[in-house]
């Protein structure tokens, strides 16, 4: 059964408009999600993000696993009920921060065995392990354990983790299918790797596509790639990809990026970014990044944005959030990632209107023009 319908193509490129159809309501995409990593998405609660507008976030399978661990969440009655957020859940398998863990990790055909970072203790996650526990925590999309590879390796190590990554998917369809006569109503989604290889990622696709998951997602980029590459390969992937799936890229969070993915055809993305940065007292304009700490603001009493209608640009001005960050305050964080995610979800929702105007080329042009004229570094 599909959980995706195509709502409006634009005419001047791929962007596209439509609708996820899962378990706790319907999300229209594009769409950002925010990630709260354990279970919470740092410095807001689930009324700020509902506030906001989000239907859907992101939180991780790796640290959930370790802390407070499956038999807490299981007892507790699902992810959910465990943090009382109403909307969807995407969990992601632990792949990647197993990926970061490049010195405490081995990789086997069985699975990734790591070092917990919290006590040091060993454990083996294999794909039908990653679908268990997703399971147990109640995602309403839940991600294959996957090999992620980084920018610069060898075409050897990408063959090699694109093949065990199609492996892994075979095994965890079959518990993913497995759970679902079971009662769980929750979607797998595959990844596509292949790294920077053209001819390699075309064979991931194929073996992806294989297995018909309700989504795809494409891995590997974002991992230290200049710009230009992440552009060639994410339209390249993406072309490989069936319009009737929905399409994810992780990890991704700043306006280009979004633009770039937008354009390209894809529908879902997510990162820690926006709040990350915003506890480094740095937030999204219209005009590109601002630091807020920077001793310019230290009498500005104009908002992060003018043209931003939250709540935070309606109420404090930038000097007054600059005091906050130098006397550490944690209200600063708290008020700079509000601004950041619904600067995002605003973004994304003009996009869609753009796309369904078919004028999305013009929108992405206008906005990176002002955008990076007067661009800082994030």
């Amino acid at each position: 059964m599909s959980i995706f319908t195509v709502t409006h193509a634009d005419t001047g490129c791929r962007a596209r408009t439509g609708i996820l159809t899962l378990g706790h309501g319907q999300v229209e995409t594009p769409v950002f999600m925010p990630v709260g990593t354990n279970g919470t998405v740092k410095a807001l609660t689930n009324d700020d993000l509902q506030e906001i507008g989000f239907s859907i976030i992101l939180a991780n399978t790796y640290h959930l696993y370790l802390r407070p661990g499956t038999a807490v969440i299981e007892e507790a009655g699902g992810l959910r009920n465990f943090t009382k957020w109403k909307g969807n859940y995407l969990t992601d398998s632990g792949g990647f921060q197993i990926f970061s863990l490049a010195p405490f990790r081995k990789i086997t055909e069985e699975g990734a065995q790591f070092r917990s970072h919290i006590d040091g203790s060993y454990h083996l996650l294999t794909p039908e392990k990653a679908v268990e526990i997703q399971t147990i925590l109640g995602s309403d999309i839940q991600m294959q354990l996957d090999v992620c590879t980084p920018w610069g390796a060898e075409k050897k190590e990408a063959q090699t983790a694109l093949e065990r990554t199609a492996q892994w998917l075979n095994r965890a369809r079959v518990s993913w299918s497995n759970a679902a006569e079971n009662g769980y109503g929750g979607s797998l989604f595959s990844i596509v790797q292949g790294n920077f290889f053209p001819e390699l990622r075309r064979e991931s696709a194929e073996k992806t596509l294989a297995n018909d998951t309700p989504g795809i997602a494409i891995g590997g980029l974002s991992v230290g790639e200049p710009e230009e590459v992440f552009r060639e390969y994410l339209h390249f992937t993406s072309c490989l990809l069936p319009d009737e799936k929905p399409r994810y890229v992780m990890g991704i969070g700043t306006p280009e990026y979004l633009l770039w993915a937008m354009e390209a055809g894809i529908d879902m993305f997510d990162c820690v970014l926006p709040t990350r940065t915003g506890r480094n007292g740095r937030v999204f304009t219209r005009d590109g990044p601002l630091s807020i700490k920077k001793a310019e603001n230290a009498q500005s009493f104009l908002p992060i944005d003018q043209s931003c209608s939250c709540k935070v640009c309606k109420t404090y001005s930038r000097s007054y959030l600059r005091h906050l960050f130098k006397t550490r305050e944690i209200l600063c964080s708290m008020l700079a990632s509000y601004h950041n995610l619904f600067f995002l979800h605003q973004f994304v929702l003009e996009s869609r209107a753009a796309i369904i105007e078919n004028k999305f080329m013009e929108f992405k042009n206008e906005f990176l023009c002002r955008y990076r004229n007067k661009r800082g570094e994030l």
